[in-house]
């Protein structure tokens, strides 16, 4: 993690740009890895890994081996991902079927998948497709497959609604999108484990984790409570911030 991105995330006062967070995500995933980027945020991502890692970008449309956005003369319209966002192609890059490109999604072949979210439980289901309001989206899609499929399922995401609500709750309210999927969260104010103990927050720009008192949430609901001072909506000022009792 860079200098810079390591002093914003270890502030509390001020949350992690969008562009920042990518940054976050980009240093975190292996060397060498397969890797696909959701729809919206996630694509930021593919900006901030470095050659020197050797991942390999998917998109479900067909693509293996892509490289950052592209822009200005770098922009061809029939070379993009499954956000429509023109991308470049790096050497090696592949194209094929889109029933290829799916049962790779659904064989475990992808390492990680980084994918948005309305909200995530404290058991790791994914709710992202729909908050099932009359008129949405009618179906689940991709996300589905790679949120199931891939070996490791992170979120990209907001820790709290523009109305102040928290987004990791004990129990999804929305449809879900998988059940048990998510590993981790990197969110505007920290970064969250999912794992057997419940979920955990990270220390701020250190590669190991923080201690039980930092933040524990056990996944038995009935038992789920945080309180961690710096974790609080702007709307909130220093109220404790709790996801359920």
């Amino acid at each position: 993690m860079s200098n810079q991105s390591e002093q914003a995330f270890r502030s509390t006062e001020t949350p992690l740009t969008q562009d920042e967070l990518a940054q976050v995500i980009a240093e975190d995933i292996q060397p060498g890895s397969f890797v696909n980027l959701g729809i919206g945020q996630p694509t930021t991502v593919s900006n901030y890994l470095s050659p020197e890692q050797k991942v390999t970008l998917h998109t479900e449309n067909g693509m293996l081996g892509f490289g950052p956005q592209a822009t200005g003369d770098q922009v061809d319209g029939d070379l993009i991902n499954a956000g429509k966002i023109p991308v470049t192609e790096l050497p090696g890059a592949s194209y094929f079927h889109h029933a290829d490109s799916f049962a790779m999604m659904r064989g475990g072949h992808l390492d990680v998948c980084v994918l948005g979210a309305y909200q995530v439980s404290a058991r790791g289901d994914l709710a992202n497709w729909s908050t099932g309001k009359p008129g949405a989206i009618p179906a689940v899609g991709g996300a589905m497959d790679l949120a199931i499929g891939a070996k490791d399922t992170y979120v990209m995401m907001d820790l709290f609604t523009k109305k102040g609500d928290v987004k990791l709750l004990p129990e999804c309210t929305f449809p879900l999108t998988g059940v048990g999927c998510v590993s981790r969260i990197y969110s505007d104010k920290a970064v969250l484990l999912l794992d057997d103990s419940g979920v955990v927050l990270w220390s701020r720009g250190r590669r190991d984790r923080a201690g039980a008192s930092d933040l524990v949430a056990p996944r038995d609901p009935r038992l789920l409570f945080a309180k961690v001072s710096t974790l609080s909506a702007p709307s909130l000022g220093a109220a404790p911030w709790v996801v359920g009792q």
